[in-house]
């Protein structure tokens, strides 16, 4: 039977310089999942952005790490238009041209035997959480079902139904319920709790080497060597969630390498992509690896040809060792910056390489405060838990660009400079 389709009349494809333009459309039309600053930003610049009224500010957030290499970088665009007039998609039901080679240099790079690719962070993580669980039936011996995976409070690895079960978030949580079994939370910071946690059954640990979400949380000195050191003993996986804190944001390839940790698993995503597309990986040895085989895991778009030469492309960048050492040149002057404010507004600091966290004095103002007093100055950032705000510029950013965000940061504190 034959239907006729009649055809849909469109709005009209109008715009505005007015930013409350856009502001009502998405919050008539879209779901309100996020609370954005009232900022509506149309063009990207290495660094800075511009809004549709003209006004240019610091990226200080980089897209969550997703824009390491800065808004528009010429690299990535040319790759990704080379590839965009070639081929975008082929699904992994056949070969293509740009996974092999991509694959190649990206375990290279992290020195890992595989990598198994997909689209997003959170993809990535489920990706980790069902091989930490073949894994355990098949090698360790554990009864399938009864697997189990400890994880740490204050975590924030994506917002699936399986990740929101152990969260300690209760706005990421709350009505999401049936939770997902099979997780044991511990302090994030204490490698006892996670010995005194680990039982016959326990497959895994995964953390973040630095929470990100949290608040840039770095942990004590030493944790990752210790929980590695745990793992091994008791021959179950050390699972790295570098989605955030990975490639070159700290100022090392991996934040596990600032420690000099190799974990059994990484997680990676957000600047994989280089803030063109969205793409994750898995990487583990083949002997972790190896439980998946044909049929047991898949995605359409992971592995995407389009996908696979942008991070191929990043890759290749990294390889360089330019970024991971702009990041700690660029995060020197953001510390020593940020440091002389503790005191002046700020209750305490945490920095590792160009990320950092920053406490506001609660009596001052709320995080979200004083981002929209960092907007009004020209300097966009993110606030979290109440009263934290994190700062996670491109690597590409300049000197001037780190004194401009230190700079509009004094006079929202009320600091000569």
């Amino acid at each position: 039977m034959t239907q006729t389709v009649n055809p849909v009349t469109l709005p009209s494809d109008e715009t505005s310089t007015d930013p409350q333009w856009y502001i009502d459309l998405e919050d008539k039309h879209a779901a309100h999942n996020y609370g954005p600053l009232p900022v509506v930003l149309a063009q990207g610049e290495n660094a800075t952005v511009t809004d549709v009224a003209g006004k240019t500010y610091v990226d200080a957030l980089a897209g969550y790490s997703a824009l390491n290499f800065g808004h528009g970088n010429e690299r990535l665009i040319q790759v990704a238009q080379e590839q965009l007039a070639s081929m975008t998609l082929t699904s992994r039901a056949f070969y293509s041209d740009q996974l092999g080679p991509y694959a190649r240099d990206l375990t290279t790079l992290i020195g890992k035997d595989m990598m198994l690719p997909m689209n997003t962070g959170a993809e990535a993580v489920e990706t980790a959480i069902k091989l930490a669980r073949k894994w355990g039936a098949e090698v360790k011996g554990v009864e399938n079902g009864k697997q189990e995976i400890i994880v740490m409070e204050g975590n924030f690895h994506g917002r699936t139904s399986t990740i929101v079960s152990f969260s300690t978030d209760e706005e990421a949580r709350a009505g999401y319920g049936p939770y997902t079994a099979g997780f044991t939370i511990v302090e994030y910071g204490n490698a006892q709790a996670i010995r005194d946690a680990i039982t016959e059954n326990t497959v895994a640990v995964l953390l973040e080497p630095i929470q990100g979400e949290g608040g840039v949380v770095i942990p004590p000195e030493g944790f990752l060597a210790e929980v590695r050191e745990i793992t091994r003993e008791q021959n179950i996986l050390m699972m790295a969630d570098e989605i955030q804190s990975g490639l070159g944001r700290t100022g090392t390839t991996l934040a596990c390498h600032y420690e000099g940790v190799d974990a059994d698993v990484y997680t990676l995503g957000k600047a994989l992509g280089g803030g063109i597309v969205p793409v994750s990986a898995v990487l583990a040895d083949e002997d972790v690896m190896k439980v998946f085989t044909k049929g047991t895991h898949g995605s359409t778009f992971g592995g995407n040809p389009l996908a696979n030469a942008v991070a191929h492309e990043v890759v290749k960048m990294l390889a360089s060792g330019e970024f991971q050492n702009a990041a700690q040149e660029r995060g020197k002057q953001l510390a020593e910056g940020l440091e002389a404010l503790v005191g002046e507004g700020l209750v305490a600091v945490r920095v590792r390489g160009l990320w950092a966290g920053l406490d506001i004095d609660t009596s001052l103002m709320t995080g979200r405060e004083a981002c929209e007093k960092l907007m009004a100055e020209g300097v966009l950032a993110k606030d979290t838990h109440g009263s934290t705000i994190r700062l996670a510029p491109p690597l590409t950013a300049t000197e001037a660009d780190i004194e401009e965000i230190l700079r509009a940061l004094r006079a929202v504190l009320g600091v000569d400079a």
